[in-house]
């Protein structure tokens, strides 16, 4: 029975794909890791998990600082 394995891109791969992308793209992916508060390899995990199946994690499903804000009265 094969086991099961969960491999995730390490930070040193994330720089040698964010190195050979243009620079507009490079900056979006940094912006928006930055924006989200998540390692820069996880935000180009999920763009490609997002571009590759549609019923992936995605940006819309991750919102780390929602529970960091304050509840709102309605």
């Amino acid at each position: 029975m094969p086991s099961t394995r969960f491999e995730q891109l390490t930070p040193a791969t994330a720089q040698i794909i964010l190195e050979q992308l243009p620079e507009r793209i490079k900056q979006a992916f940094i912006n928006r890791a930055a924006a989200i508060d998540y390692p820069v390899e996880a935000v180009i995990e999920m763009a490609l998990a997002g571009y590759l199946d549609s019923e992936s994690i995605g940006f819309a499903d991750c919102n780390p600082n929602r529970s960091r804000q304050e509840p709102r009265n309605v």
